[in-house]
């Protein structure tokens, strides 16, 4: 998992830096595919559930599972890049938010809050913590900063397949409807805080993928797949984003 941790968390830097004005999502999914085929990876997306792409690119009021396309990225565009790889039968999965230059002090704060919380939860990724920990420390730091955390989707155990128990939800639930299991040495998780600047509500449009917010405000989306130690967590995509 650490390979395919390292291939993904590079992949994800080399698609931010594809990231600028004039630039077609569909040229970055190409590009991200190439890469991780060159490392004898294999891009986790692709297919799977019948999904169209290699990464999902999504574009200011998309939040998640955004679908590359001939779209031109134009000055001032929030971009969120996920990535998947499979290395040896196991998973790596990280995100982040990029911004296609000319961002507002707005964007910038939003992305740099997202990014935060997950830091925020990776305080309470410990042995004897339980997964609700994590999600009352994203949650709070979104809300205290005047953002709503996605609950529709949430993050999840990951390993041999890409979605794996438990969920880790952004925000604590009431009442409680998910499992919220200890933390124990040895779970890997992908924690993955999606904030929007407006209400966290959010609809998938037509295509059955691309999810957007309700009210149209601009998402931020985070991402790592972490390793539960004994000690301190690891982040397995440890290839750090611009």
């Amino acid at each position: 998992m650490r390979e395919a941790g390292r291939i993904a968390a590079e992949a994800r830097r080399l698609a931010g830096q594809l990231v600028k004005p004039g630039v077609v999502t569909s040229q970055i999914d190409k590009r991200v595919r190439e890469f991780i085929v060159a490392q004898s990876g294999i891009p986790a997306f692709l297919n799977y559930r019948g999904y169209p792409a290699s990464i999902c690119v999504s574009v200011n009021e998309e939040v998640i599972h955004g679908i590359p396309s001939g779209r031109k990225l134009i000055d001032g565009d929030i971009v969120s890049i996920d990535v998947g790889v499979i290395k040896d039968g196991y998973i790596g999965d990280c995100a982040a938010t990029f911004i296609a230059v000319g961002a507002s002090q707005a964007a910038n704060r939003l992305i740099e809050v997202t990014r935060a919380c997950f830091y925020e939860g990776l305080k309470f990724a410990k042995v004897g913590y339980r997964v609700s920990d994590i999600s009352r420390a994203i949650q709070t730091h979104a809300e205290v900063n005047g953002y709503s955390v996605v609950r529709d989707f949430v993050g999840h155990g990951v390993g041999a397949a890409m979605h794996e128990p438990p969920e880790v939800p952004n925000y604590v639930e009431r009442p409680r409807k998910r499992a919220d299991p200890r933390l124990v040495s040895g779970m890997t998780l992908a924690v993955e805080p999606m904030v929007n600047a407006g209400t966290y509500e959010v609809r998938v449009q037509d295509d059955g993928w691309t999810v957007v917010t309700m009210d149209g405000k601009p998402s931020a989306h985070y991402e790592n797949t972490i390793l539960i130690t004994d000690g301190e967590p690891e982040i397995l995509t440890v290839c750090e984003v611009p």
